[in-house]
């Protein structure tokens, strides 16, 4: 009984794996499409997202199924439970990934704004980095690095911050630049969300060490 749970916990964290990389590669792809007008990149990130949402419905069914059929206790429900709620986090970056690359098709030839697109670049690699961190961070059971990532989402929310208020003067000052200014402020948002969910994952791996809900960088949090 006891092997035969193993081996299906195992198969969880694999689908859990492959359910990671395949956003992680999303986000990657779509914050690349932005930066570089890319909309072929951007629309095969939306083509993909299918994929993603049928690999998180397999382990909500494969999360449940396992509860249902062994009952697990203590720490065997404590990993269960958190593949069970990390991925929907993940799956809904997937999501803003997604948003991301609908941006990219939508500008068009919309006014491109230098300096913005340059803060935009770098709130995509920091996202890029800290998603990564956190998958790490998730296969490790590296509470300690959680921790230190769930911090480092306050830099998304301080350039969140600058991005739309220099968006606003720079709008205020050319209205040619309207259209492409909101999409830079909703472009910079998704990526702030992203972070956010990033952080969600955090928290779950807090919970998977210790068994408590701790709630991390709860003054700037937006649900």
């Amino acid at each position: 009984m006891r092997k035969t749970f193993n081996d299906e916990l195992n198969k969880l964290h694999v689908r859990f794996a492959e359910l990671g990389m395949m956003v992680n590669e999303a986000v990657l792809r779509a914050t690349k499409a932005f930066v570089n007008h890319d909309k072929v990149l951007a629309e095969s990130v939306i083509k993909k997202d299918p994929v993603i949402n049928n690999c998180e419905n397999d382990l909500e069914k494969m999360t449940l199924e396992l509860i249902a059929l062994y009952q697990p206790v203590t720490e065997d429900l404590r990993d269960v439970i958190t593949i069970l709620k990390a991925s929907s986090d993940i799956e809904r970056i997937g999501d803003h990934a997604v948003s991301i690359s609908h941006a990219t098709v939508n500008m068009k030839g919309s006014q491109r704004i230098a300096e913005i697109e340059i803060e935009i670049a770098k709130m995509g690699e920091y996202v890029c980095q800290m998603f990564q961190s956190v998958l790490d961070a998730y296969m490790k059971k590296n509470e300690e690095r959680a921790l230190k990532i769930a911090k480092d989402d306050l830099f998304l929310d301080e350039e969140l911050r600058k991005i739309r208020k220099r968006c606003v003067t720079i709008m205020q000052e050319d209205s040619d630049s309207v259209i492409s200014g909101s999409y830079y402020s909703l472009v910079a948002a998704y990526l702030e969300r992203i972070g956010d969910y990033v952080t969600n994952v955090c928290e779950w791996i807090v919970f998977l060490k210790k068994g408590e809900i701790v709630e991390l960088n709860p003054s700037t949090r937006k649900y």
